[in-house]
């Protein structure tokens, strides 16, 4: 799965596995729990650990975007002589989050909020903004993809053939979906309307199809796409 910020779903697997190493949860503890960035040395005295045993742990989180690298120059010697800046880690900004089946509930928070920001900037319609705002998302999540199939599949959505049809064998918003079917399936359909403009695919063969299966989209086959 793609998210709106470029990130993968097999990245965020590659980053979770990560921290299956006890060790290496422990230094992750060690840094995020710390108000200031902290380097090999700090790290492997808090752990009382060799220091190539903290760098190599370390560059592992960092690798995997658990971590955040910064150089600063540590201790009071300043001036010829102070030495090259020391490598520093801090915890990444960024959310991991892993969910199986996928979904996209963060995806679709930051949608419904920039369509309420364009609704109250332009007086526009807040559905009509809720769509104009999936599209957009579903254009930049197919950027990487070779065709729709492709693009639903990163997506995390599992296309799968229903006759001439395809169906969709997971909803991206199933928990929002329960309680809100009429936006969020309108934001969903949105949202492959926009995967399919990106991947030069008809939008036309997106339907509404709440009887499709898993997910309330139904790609018409292209042999009875609407004209």
């Amino acid at each position: 799965m793609a998210s709106d910020d470029g990130s993968t779903f097999e990245h965020r697997v590659s980053a979770v596995a990560a921290l299956a190493d006890p060790l290496r949860r422990r230094v992750y503890g060690v840094v995020a729990r710390s108000p200031e960035p902290l380097g090999h040395d700090a790290v492997a005295a808090a752990l009382a650990v060799p220091r190539s045993t903290a760098a190599f742990h370390l560059n592992r989180l960092a690798a995997e975007g658990l971590l955040a690298v910064e150089f600063r120059r540590l201790g009071e010697r300043t001036g010829p002589g102070q030495g090259r800046p020391a490598k520093v880690y801090r915890r990444s900004d960024a959310d991991l989050a892993v969910e199986l089946p996928q979904r996209l509930y963060e995806l679709a928070g930051r949608i419904m909020a920039r369509a309420i920001a364009a609704a109250d900037t332009d007086g526009a319609p807040v559905v009509d903004a809720l769509r104009t705002e999936a599209a957009d998302a579903g254009a930049r999540l197919a950027a990487a993809s070779d065709d729709l199939d492709d693009a639903l599949d990163r997506l995390g959505m599992e296309p799968m053939a229903d006759g001439h049809d395809v169906v969709l064998g997971t909803c991206p918003f199933h928990g929002l979906a329960v309680e809100n079917p009429a936006i969020v399936c309108t934001l969903n359909h949105s949202l492959v309307c926009g995967v399919a403009a990106a991947v030069g695919d008809d939008p036309g063969r997106v339907l509404l199809d709440p009887g499709a299966g898993r997910c309330c989209v139904r790609i018409a086959g292209r042999d009875r796409a609407p004209k």
